[in-house]
């Protein structure tokens, strides 16, 4: 290398034009690797989940919806609130109005709060009074809390067996054939262990509708 060779390696532009070589040369494998690693993870891999979804799973991947007549009328997952006498009534909820999907959540107090303690003891009175209970009995816990994310579909079985006499005496019918649809719509835990039994509001109200249907209202 000349004298003047060295010059020129050595002068400013020239570190410039390396540096800016170096750069490119790092630069295009982690640029290819960005839009690689987003076509994969932002595209392929979702593609591949809901198309598995849709072929294993298809009731579950199109939100577990019930229709009767063709008419959606909710799904399997999300709650919804019912408040005449003649229907199975969900646990309380805290989300937006009761049972908004679109805010989802939780009332957020603690256990020792006393805003939390006040509205169990009114739900307590309030649930004991519709169900004709006693001013002392006991009253199931998901009666009387909502849950984390104010949208759970289903109650429990004690919980259900002890709104049987309002929903019977409120549709003329007997008690025993509620039960029976009690039963009927009652799920056991998942796999056989985890969880524990639970009754599907919406459905069971369904099926009273279809077992012993109410004279339509007059307006």
């Amino acid at each position: 290398m000349t004298a003047a060779d060295a010059a020129r390696a050595s002068s400013p532009s020239s570190s410039l034009a390396s540096l800016g070589r170096q750069l490119a040369a790092q630069s295009r494998p982690a640029l290819l690797g960005l839009i690689l690693l987003t076509l994969l993870t932002g595209g392929a891999y979702p593609a591949v989940l809901l198309g598995l979804g849709r072929l294993l799973f298809p009731d579950q991947a199109g939100g577990s919806l019930i229709s009767r007549g063709g008419v959606v009328v909710g799904s399997r997952l999300i709650g919804q609130g019912f408040s005449r006498p003649e229907y199975f009534q969900p646990r309380p909820s805290a989300a937006g109005a009761g049972y908004d999907a679109t805010q989802s959540g939780g009332t957020n107090l603690a256990p020792s709060n006393p805003k939390l303690v006040q509205s169990v003891r009114d739900a307590a009175a309030a649930y004991r009074k519709a169900n004709g209970l006693a001013a002392n009995a006991p009253v199931p816990i998901d009666a009387v809390t909502s849950s984390g994310s104010g949208l759970d579909p289903d109650i429990g079985p004690a919980n259900a067996a002890l709104q049987i006499p309002r929903v019977a005496k409120a549709r003329g019918v007997g008690e025993d054939l509620v039960r029976q649809l009690v039963a009927a719509n009652t799920r056991g835990p998942e796999l056989g262990f985890v969880g524990a039994p639970r009754v599907s509001v919406l459905e069971l109200n369904l099926a009273l509708g279809r077992a012993a249907p109410m004279p339509e209202r007059r307006p």
